[in-house]
């Protein structure tokens, strides 16, 4: 291809296609490519190259499409007025033709797939992809495998998570530097290269033509599209509205790729040629179109900021081939005007073929300057180019994805990789100008995860393109743009300057991307060892890592609250991890091995060199300035963590790397500061600061951070503490806790820095640093293992914890790529060790319990560690939990009863280098301190706690612990000069110190104190005074003033020795104590040592003179054995105890002085002079006391009442007798019901004009038409295949049932015919609390004016039960009547059936006038209101005219029937368990009952159509004839659904009923039910079977009871029927209907019982409410008998030997055979014309299986897998958050707004149509259930847990979760028994929207 020919290929502006005509192009576009390729294949193919750049460049002209766009004369001239759109398709069509040289596309993919050698699944996902990542598996942390590669891996038992990509990602599968081979999947397992054939050449070759113009055509477009923007803000609207312009033509370039491994290297070579790049793009020669692109393209590296470089220097790329130098350089001065000479030599050296410019690598000296990396790009060929569009763009997703498929080439993935970083500096500026930096970032990390995260290929970058410079640079730069001045110490004059957490790319972590990334890489060892050699780079990430020390200042509020409490402190935490911390663990990471030590040192000197620059820039002396706190200190981090690395794992000699002691005192201040203000804060001193300050102080202990934030420092003061001056560090511990003035012998004293009321807690703080300084071992000397275990049982001791939070809770090493994996074995192991699991338990108030692990009982007895605990606490109030727990479990085993104090626990040894950290323990002036706190104590000094005395005695037996070997008295007066404390103790050895007495203490107090008169009288006497002098003078203690002056005495000596410079010495505020005037000196007697002190305190604190005796006096063995298992646990007088015993093992002088205290009987202690003040406050202390007692007392009887009310509210089985709540049951003696209001307390009859009434929940319910006929449980399906119908469920038979009478019946008979309710019925359910009415209403006046947010809508009538709180709807009027009169009307009566069938039809005729307007019935018509708005109209309107009072009648006594069908359903499906039971003791039905009758009576039926009277009489036959013709018959009576009769006939009469009544009707109804049983049992039998039975029953026709005997009845029915033509259809339906069992009389008995049970079951229910009587338990199988005579229709002489036969419970009214025949006659009139029909309606399926929910598979990914791809059948897309619902099993879309429907989303739609208002639905994302009640929704749990019994909400942590069968269980019986409301306390409105 000659270059001229390339050249004028850039075309200019062509005229429209048709007039061209060159040739063969009237040939269609496949010949033109076949011959096109015939004539390149030639071996002179000069002119067919040429013909084909002549049609590509007519086919792919740059001008059409966007400049169609943009402007419209052009287009009209170059387009033809196509229109974009057609000249793009135009376009990829004829490329794809060109590609497949004029065979098929599809066939050429095809044929190129089959050469793909490609072993990697590279599958490239976006955000929100659900993929995989295996820990066993994998080498990189970022290791992941697509959902595919993963299942058919083999990694059963490894640890995986499933996870869901927050930027995307790339499938790893198949590539060995990240994963182990063994966890590759089948269709990755490494293919040897060799079976695949070598590719054809000509196969290709049209594609390497072809492919340069396209990709040079894309540039264009993407040069065209980009405008660049007026203000410094992208248009986004242009630059999306060009990405969509050029979709396809991306989409195109990404199919290319899916081709496989063959196409992929082609445009490998078409992306990194730099040849081609230079021909096409150079914008030189005559093609105007080309340059002004060009020009565009030079423009837009203008303004991104980036110089074009004119002289060689090429930074980080490899410098061309001395033949190709660039012509962009020229083509670059060109638009500029200074048209330089061109090279001719340039372009003629290139002959046609597909010569790959060669490259030379080119290391360049670490001197480039910065300049360099952060503004000079230059691009050499279309990768480059296109990824400088790709991030101009801000990285659209199609973008990205096309780059990253083509990472499996392994060429290419090198030249990218190279790209990317060529480019890093030009992203950073993009993200930090972009709006969306969200998804900008994660775009980039979706990239740069891809490159970073492979050793090998970080490695070869870091060499050759100076990886690290250009990160550390970029960072650098980013971060400067945000810098201020720091404000810490010196306000006006420092030169320090932070970064400003409040500015965006802080607090939206813009940063995180390329701190990523430098994470990433570090993660590299061999990238890593490159950073720690290189000097330069280390002072440059120094200098980046300052720029954070000090940030986010706080300055403490002492006037007024703050007026705006930032929120910055979050970003500055979470720099401070992520941009300091975790670089530092990763390097820390690789330095583990003695060979190591190198690296240490230089961080180690680097870092203080840095922190030295600090000190100086703050302009720090010896003080921090006051009230000032920065929790951010990472140079000091880093100096420690390195540090703690080197004696740890490098063997490096500490005191080597340590700097002199000047500069250790400076170190120290800025931490101890922090552990000061730590304490303030709990103090409440920052309370002015609103609360973000304890955010903070919380921040910086909390798991995640604390092992690089408080660690660190803590160790840096142990470090510190164990090289200075010990007397020093404890003088400046308690000056910067501002304490020191509290620390006087004087009882009462001045604080000059601190109110009286923070002192107890700022000294608490003090003591309790100070025990944690010197008992933590993390640093100094214990293993990873003995720290896993302490920190584990610090968590679970504060609570039991889950897995998950366990694992969250411990601080693992925080770099997430050093390879400590949390969940690793000894992880597990040790969590084994030291706890047990809790499986997760249910109870029965149904709240849902996790899987918990809790400590094991030895680890409460040895291992409890009150240190770590403190140290770990976020919230003051674990630390309290965990001691709870430990005098729990001290109380359970029996070790001690009492109120113990926290154990002391024996420490790990401490290293060697560290030996210096216990001289603290023995200094003097933490002596005197103790000496005074305990003397303070012992004197009731205010403002000391036990607090503080738990932590004297714990340093004190830390010392007696960790003392010097032999007790050597002279070592301290010897050293040193003279100290101002050596008048106090002789030595510095806490053993010998001990009992040292201190006789006399000069203090300084207020004149007011009262030593100040006690002491003037004691000089005068001559005693006194002659002791005094013995003495010596007394001692004098001030702790500061005269420390600090010695010392600072030294450090200047040393300083002006080295310097000759002495350091200005800051004016202490401590020198002067004597500064405030109303102090004077005293001189106190104490005669006492610190045993003689312990001693005491023994008596004081058992309240008993002597109590103390030296226990070695009696058992000598104890000091020969001192670990005593009695001492371990106890409280503070067993830790005297312990540690007078330790003292006295220690040595013979203390055993000695201590028998001989104890033998002097110690005198009483001087009960204290109480001022008034201090009266009133112990008075107040008192009277708090007892306040609190009582509080305590009454909150105990309010638990246990509430106790007992729940036990009788929630379904507990408890005894009776706890509350009479059964409002129904009848008490003879009393003659009225009485109700109490729970309102206004006062008890009465419900009466006309107040009646009272039950709290009542209405809500509608389709539980009952979920029944099915069938045991075998429904499953969810979870393939395309299983799928659930619901014609098999009861609502659908139902229904069908209904509309098959209506076709055939006249409208308003049928409707009496039948129950409806089985879907959207109405339950009616109580808490059993009544109230008054109108007090009601005032209480729901109250709701509805209370502002707070409830969880429910008191504008719908919601409320909660103001006793019980239950949640509930209305209030259901009791009827008032009096329970004697219930009594009368049960009396048995002797009137025949025939007298009561009458009496019957007489009530029923007499019209229900309504009562007069009272309030009962103006309540009553209200509440019928409500029942009927509880549903809805489709539920309650079933009549063809609308609003006919039938549908009124129908929808009433159905309200009764799916009540009483429910509570069966509740008992279990039967009645066997007889009794009241727990639901029939808070059951309304008697007045349900009242009021739906009421109601009932209103429509009288017309006594011609009363179905009592088909019962109960004959009618003549002409009646019946006559007029049928006109309209639709009536319901024949045998079609009628007799439960339905009995609550009609029932309703109709007057209430209350009398019971003979009510017997009447069961017996009648009986008559009609036993008959229906016939009828059904004749259809199901075969001809024969009929035949034998009418045969055999004729025979026995005329005996005495043959009404009573079923073989009779059935031959007679058989007979009647066959009159009809209802058998006639036989042959047909032969197969279908008939039963294949054999009947045997024993089957047709059962099958008689069955069908008649249901009906005995509700009508038993029926009389247990109405009249009281309990129910009889019984077998199964005896059922039906008991329950028969319980209802009274077994006679009582019947003899129970015989076999029991259901018919001799038959009492027919009239004589059973006319009656039978009359019933026999309507079936056979309708089965004239309708056999089918007639015989369906007399099969009626009578045995429904209880309810249930569908069954879930074991395992949850099954779920997962089908459904959270699948499809929404509305708008085909795959819905966000898809659901389904658990009882029918639709698959629905949540929140979906395209199946949203009149503004109700599809979750809410379904729960309407599918549970009458209640929704159960698994979110399938989330692993949750929801459930949706009404127009509330909550979420309910999960039911499925993890192998650690946990819940994983929204599927966080991925672990393979499994059904939790009682969880399930719960569910469902919440369901059943509709106490959603109830149980879950959390609700809120959904309006609709879900």
């Amino acid at each position: 291809m000659a270059a001229a020919a390339a050249a004028a290929a850039v075309g200019g502006p062509q005229p429209p296609q048709p007039e061209l005509p060159a040739p063969g192009l009237s040939l269609d576009k496949a010949a033109t490519a076949a011959h096109l390729k015939a004539a390149l294949s030639r071996p002179d193919n000069r002119a067919g190259a040429e013909e084909l750049q002549a049609l590509l460049e007519r086919v792919l002209s740059a001008e059409r499409p966007l400049t169609a766009a943009a402007d419209g004369e052009e287009a009209a001239a170059a387009g033809g007025g196509g229109g974009p759109g057609a000249a793009e398709e135009e376009a990829l069509e004829w490329c794809k033709c060109l590609l497949a040289g004029g065979g098929g596309y599809d066939e050429f993919c095809a044929a190129v797939r089959a050469y793909d050698p490609a072993a990697l699944c590279g599958l490239v996902w976006t955000a929100n992809f659900v993929a995989y990542r295996c820990r066993t598996c994998g080498i990189s942390p970022c290791m992941s495998l697509c959902a595919e590669c993963f299942h058919q891996g083999d990694h059963t038992g490894h640890d995986f998570n499933m996870f869901r990509s927050q930027a995307g990602g790339a499938c790893d599968c198949g590539d060995s530097n990240v994963m182990r081979e063994s966890g590759f999947c089948k269709r990755h397992q490494i293919k040897s290269s060799s079976n695949i054939p070598c590719v054809p050449k000509d196969l290709l070759m049209m594609s390497e033509f072809v492919l340069p113009r396209f990709i040079f055509c894309l540039i264009q477009y993407l040069r065209e599209g980009y405008n660049e923007p007026a203000a410094d803000v992208p248009s986004e609207k242009d630059l999306n509205k060009v990405l969509q312009l050029l979709e396809p033509q991306i989409s195109f370039l990404e199919d290319l790729t899916k081709m496989g491994g063959a196409m992929r290297s082609v445009l490998t070579q078409v992306l990194t040629n730099q040849q081609n790049y230079k021909d096409l793009t150079s914008g030189l020669g005559e093609n105007a179109c080309a340059k002004k692109s060009h020009e565009k393209y030079l423009i837009a590296l203008k303004s991104s900021g980036l110089t074009y470089p004119e002289d060689k220097l090429v930074y980080g790329v490899q410098e061309p081939s001395a033949g190709t130098s660039t012509l962009a350089v020229q083509g670059f001065a060109g638009a500029a005007g200074t048209f330089g000479q061109l090279d001719s030599s340039d372009e003629e050296d290139q002959d046609g073929s597909q010569g790959l410019g060669k490259r030379k690598r080119v290391k360049l000296s670490g001197s480039t300057k910065d300049q360099s990396i952060m503004d000079v790009l230059k691009h050499k060929s279309f990768l480059e180019e296109l990824l400088f569009w790709t991030i101009k763009y801000e990285f659209p997703q199609k973008m990205v994805t096309f780059l990253l498929n083509m990472l499996p080439d392994q060429e290419y993935k090198v030249a990218f990789t190279k790209t990317f970083v060529q480019h890093y500096a030009f992203i950073m500026k993009t993200l930090k100008k972009s709006h969306e930096s969200d998804t900008m970032s994660n775009r980039i990390v979706h990239i740069s995860v891809q490159l970073f995260s492979n050793e090998e290929l970080a490695r070869q970058v870091t060499e050759e393109c100076q990886l690290l410079d250009i990160m550390v640079t970029v960072l650098l730069y980013m971060m400067e743009s945000c810098l201020i001045k720091s404000e810490l110490q010196d306000e006006e004059n420092s030169l320090h300057v932070v970064v400003n957490c409040g500015e965006a790319l802080l607090k939206n972590n813009t940063y995180w991307p390329l701190v990523s990334d430098f994470i990433n890489i570090l993660s590299h060892q061999s990238v890593a060892k490159r950073f720690l050699e290189d000097h330069g780079l280390l002072v440059t990430w120094m200098n980046f890592v300052s720029f954070f020390q000090g940030m986010n200042l706080n300055k403490r509020e002492l006037n007024e609250h703050v007026e705006f409490e930032s929120q910055t402190y979050y970003a500055a935490f979470a720099a401070e991890l992520e941009a300091c911390a975790q670089p530092m663990w990763g390097l820390l990471s690789h330095c583990k091995v003695r060979e190591t030590q190198e690296y240490t040192r230089n961080v180690v000197r680097y870092c203080l060199e840095a922190l030295q620059d600090w000190f100086d820039a703050i302009n720090f002396v010896d003080e921090p300035a006051p009230n000032q706190v920065t929790f951010h200190l990472p140079l000091h981090r880093y100096y420690a963590m390195f540090l703690s690395k080197a004696v740890k794992c490098q063997e490096l000699d500490l005191d080597s790397v340590l700097p002199d002691q000047e500069m250790l005192m400076k170190l120290m201040i800025h931490p101890l500061q922090i552990q000061a203000s730590l304490a303030e804060i709990h103090s409440n001193m920052w309370v002015r600061n609103g609360l973000q300050i304890k955010g903070q102080a919380m921040t910086y202990v909390q798991s995640h951070f604390c092992n690089s934030m408080i660690d660190p420092d803590i160790y840096l003061l142990q470090v510190c503490a164990s090289r200075l001056d010990p007397d020093y560090f404890i003088s400046s511990v308690f000056e910067r806790f501002k304490v020191v003035d509290l620390l006087t012998m004087a009882s009462q004293h001045q604080n000059t820095v601190l109110d009286a009321e923070h002192e107890r807690s700022m000294l608490e703080g003090a003591l309790t640093f100070l025990v944690i300084l010197l008992s933590l071992r993390l640093h100094l000397g214990m293993s990873d293992d003995e720290i896993l275990r302490a920190e584990m049982v610090a968590q679970l001791c504060m609570n039991d914890r889950t897995h998950s939070s366990l694992l969250d809770l411990i601080p693992e090493n925080p770099n997430p790529k050093s390879g400590i994996i949390p969940g690793s074995y000894s992880f597990e192991s040790v969590l084994s060790a030291v706890a047990d699991f809790k499986a997760p338990v249910f109870e029965p108030g149904g709240s849902m319990q996790q899987g918990m692990y809790t400590p094991k009982a030895e680890v409460w007895d040895q291992e409890f560690d009150p240190v770590m605990v403190i140290l770990r606490t976020v919230y003051r109030r674990d630390v309290q939990s965990a001691m709870d727990r430990y005098t729990a479990f001290l109380k359970q085993s029996g070790k001690f009863p009492g109120n113990p104090w926290p154990p002391y626990k024996k420490r790990t040894p401490l290293h060697p280098s560290y030996k210096g950290l216990m001289r603290l323990l023995h200094c003097k002036t933490l002596h005197i301190v103790l000496f005074t706190l305990l003397y303070k104590i012992l004197m009731d000094h205010q403002n000391l706690s036990e607090h503080v005395l738990c932590m004297v005695l714990y340093l004190i037996e830390l010392g007696l612990e960790n003392s010097a070997e032999e007790e050597s008295d002279e070592e301290a007066s010897v050293c040193g000069p003279e100290r101002c404390h050596d008048s106090w103790f002789p030595g510095s050895n806490l053993v010998s110190n001990m009992r040292h007495f201190i006789n006399y203490v000069r203090v300084r107090v207020p004149e007011t104190a009262p030593e100040v008169k006690r002491d003037s009288l004691a000089s005068t006497s001559s005693d006194s005074l002659s002791s005094l002098q013995n003495s010596g003078t007394a001692q004098v203690f001030s702790l500061v003033a005269e420390r600090r002056k010695k010392f600072q005495e030294i450090i200047n000596r040393s300083s002006s020795e080295a310097n000759q410079v002495v350091r200005p010495k800051t004016s202490s505020k401590w020198s002067a104590p004597g500064s405030a005037p109303q102090l004077t000196t005293a001189i106190l007697e104490i005669k006492e040592s610190i045993l003689s002190l312990l001693i005491k305190l023994h008596h004081k604190l058992s309240g008993k003179q002597n109590s103390y005796y030296p226990p070695w006096l009696d058992d000598i063995e104890i000091l020969i054995q001192p670990e005593i298992p009695k001492y371990n646990h106890g409280d503070g007088i067993t830790a005297v105890e312990r540690i007078l015993l330790k003292a006295a093992l220690q040595s013979r002088m203390n055993k000695r002085i201590i028998e001989e205290i104890c033998r002097k009987v110690t005198p009483p202690v001087p009960p204290k002079k109480i001022t008034a003040a201090e009266k009133k406050t112990l008075d107040k202390e008192e009277r708090r006391q007892k306040a609190r007692e009582r509080q305590q007392k009454l909150l105990a009887e309010f638990a246990s009442r509430q106790k007992s009310f729940m036990e009788t509210a929630m379904d507990v089985d408890s005894p009776e007798n706890d509350i009479p709540m059964e409002i129904t049951t009848a008490e003879p003696q009393v003659s009225e019901a009485v109700y109490d209001c729970v309102i206004c307390g006062q008890s009465g009859p419900s009466s006309e004009d107040r009646p009272t009434g039950l709290v009542v929940l209405l809500q509608a319910s389709s539980v009952l038409g979920q029944c099915r006929d069938n045991i075998e449980p429904k499953k969810l399906p979870i393939t395309e295949e299983e799928q659930i119908y619901p014609w098999d469920t009861c609502a659908a038979v139902h229904d069908v049932r209904l509309s098959l009478l209506q076709r055939y019946f006249k409208d308003s008979s049928c409707l009496l015919a039948v129950s409806i309710g089985w879907e959207g019925g109405v339950y009616v359910q109580t808490c059993g609390h009544t109230l008054h009415i109108d007090c009601h209403k005032s209480y729901m006046e109250s709701l509805r004016n209370d502002q707070v947010l409830q969880g429910f809508s008191v504008d719908k009538g919601e409320f909660t039960c103001p006793l019980c709180r239950q949640f509930a709807n209305s209030v259901l009027p009791c009827y008032p009547g009096s329970n004697v009169e219930s009594n009368l009307w049960q009396r048995p009566s002797n009137k025949s059936i025939q007298d009561l069938i009458k009496e019957v039809e007489e009530l029923q005729g007499r019209p229900g006038a309504f009562p007069s307007e009272t309030n009962l019935s103006k309540e009553m018509e209200s509440v019928m209101k409500d029942i009927k708005n509880t549903t809805q109209k489709k539920y309650r309107d079933y009549s063809k005219t609308p609003g006919s009072p039938d549908n009124d009648f129908l929808f009433m006594y159905s309200v009764a029937r799916t009540n009483l069908e429910l509570e069966l359903i509740h008992r279990g499906g039967n009645l066997c368990s007889g009794g009241a039971s727990t639901a029939g003791k808070r059951s309304c039905l008697n007045q349900l009952f009242h009021v739906l009758a009421l109601h009932m009576r209103l429509y009288s039926i017309d006594s011609e159509y009363n179905p009592w009277r088909k019962l109960t009489q004959l009618v003549e036959e002409v009646n019946s004839q006559q007029g049928n013709e006109e309209q639709q018959p009536e319901v024949p009576i045998l079609y009628h659904d007799v439960t339905s009769l009995l609550l009609i006939q029932i309703l109709m009469m007057p209430q209350p009923l009398r019971k003979d009544h009510f017997t009447c009707i069961v017996k009648v109804l009986f008559t009609l039910l036993y008959t229906q049983a016939l009828v059904a049992l004749s259809v199901k039998c075969n001809e024969e079977d009929r035949s034998a039975w009418k045969h055999t029953g004729a025979l026995k026709k005329n005996t005495c009871d043959a009404e009573k005997s079923y073989e009779v009845l059935l031959s007679f029915v058989i007979s009647e029927l066959s009159k009809g033509k209802l058998y006639h259809e036989e042959g047909t339906q032969e197969c279908a209907m008939v039963s294949p069992i054999a009947w045997s009389p024993e089957s047709m008995e059962k099958y008689l019982q069955d069908f008649c049970l249901p009906f005995l079951r509700i009508t038993s229910l029926l009389q247990h409410h109405l009249f009281g009587e309990d129910l009889p338990s019984c077998q199964e199988e005896e059922e039906f008998s008991v329950l028969s005579s319980c209802l009274g229709l077994l006679p009582t002489f019947y003899q129970t030997e015989h076999p029991f036969i259901s018919a001799s419970c038959l009492d027919w009214p009239v004589p059973a055979f006319d009656i039978i025949s009359q019933w026999c006659f309507e079936i056979n009139s309708f089965t004239e014309r309708h056999a089918e029909q007639g015989k369906a309606l007399l099969i009626q399926e009578s045995r429904w299986k209880l309810p249930h929910l569908l069954q879930l598979p074991e395992n949850y990914n099954t779920i997962f897998q089908y459904y959270h791809r699948k499809t929404c059948s509305v708008c085909t897309k795959v819905p966000k958050d898809p659901a389904v619902c658990l009882v029918c099993g639709t698959f629905v879309c949540l929140k979906g707004l395209c199946c949203k429907q009149q503004s109700y989303c599809e979750c809410v739609l379904h729960s309407q149509n599918c549970g009458a208002g209640t929704g159960i639905f698994l979110l399938i994302n989330a692993s949750v259930i929801i459930i949706i009640r009404g127009h509330r929704f909550c979420l309910w749990g999960s039911v499925y847990l993890d192998a650690h019994g946990e819940e994983d909400r929204d599927l966080r942590r991925g672990k393979p979760l499994y059904i939790c069968k009682e969880r399930y269980k719960v569910l469902e019986q919440q369901w059943i028994s509709h106490t959603f409301d109830h149980i879950n306390k959390r609700w809120g409105p959904h309006y609709n929207g879900l």
